[in-house]
């Protein structure tokens, strides 16, 4: 009995044991795919074309037999991040909870693709931290914010616009353009295909083996 209570006891105090030493590592799940591995982070306004591209992206590399993944507002906020709001706090931790998510599809070789608005510098610096800067690639979707309101698939910039929507981005909230990105878009000047081919000779040498 006392050697089972010294066990809880232990348990309860070193519950984070780890094992990472004995898991198998990244360059066994890249061997097991046939390929490298990595974050293709696309941020811009919201209406600018992220979801599009990444989608395209995505199926024009799994028609190379590449394993791709994409996480979006979609697919994070509805699930892991249905807790948050859209306080300034809330969008760091969403972000910081997409950045762990992310390193660890990474980590199993999968190619990430992410797409979210990520407002400024800090935040995609977090992101760019925890996943890791040499798997990072930053792609910026510069459509003008005029084109993207004329878009407007949603109505969110009409509410914006009225006030219904406080704080959003490019209207009542400020989006800092990245410093130094790998990539940049305008989808107001390249058609679906040119983007998509771009992003493919930036990708490509990088992600086969």
């Amino acid at each position: 009995m006392e050697q089972n209570n010294n066990f809880n006891s232990q348990l309860s105090t070193n519950y984070i044991y780890p094992i990472f030493d004995r898991m198998l590592g990244r360059e066994d799940k890249e061997e097991l795919l046939k390929q490298h591995s990595v974050m293709i982070w696309f941020t811009g306004l919201s209406g600018s074309g992220k979801s599009t591209i990444a989608i395209a992206l995505e199926r024009e590399l799994h028609k190379r037999g590449l394993l791709c993944r994409i996480l979006d507002g979609d697919n994070i906020r509805s699930g892991i991040n249905n807790n948050l709001g859209f306080s300034e706090a809330d969008r760091v931790e969403n972000i910081r909870r997409i950045a762990e998510v992310s390193k660890l599809f990474i980590d199993s070789g999968i190619i990430t693709i992410a797409a979210f608005i990520s407002p400024n510098n800090d935040i995609r610096e977090m992101a760019a931290n925890i996943i890791g800067q040499d798997d990072f690639l930053e792609i910026y979707v510069s459509t003008p914010l005029a084109e993207c309101e004329k878009r407007d698939v949603k109505g969110l910039y009409a509410k914006a616009r009225k006030g219904e929507i406080k704080n959003f981005t490019g209207i009542s909230a400020p989006f800092e353009a990245p410093e130094h990105p790998a990539l940049e878009l305008d989808t107001s000047k390249l058609s679906l295909e040119e983007s998509v081919n771009r992003l493919l000779d930036l990708i490509l040498p990088r992600v086969k083996r």
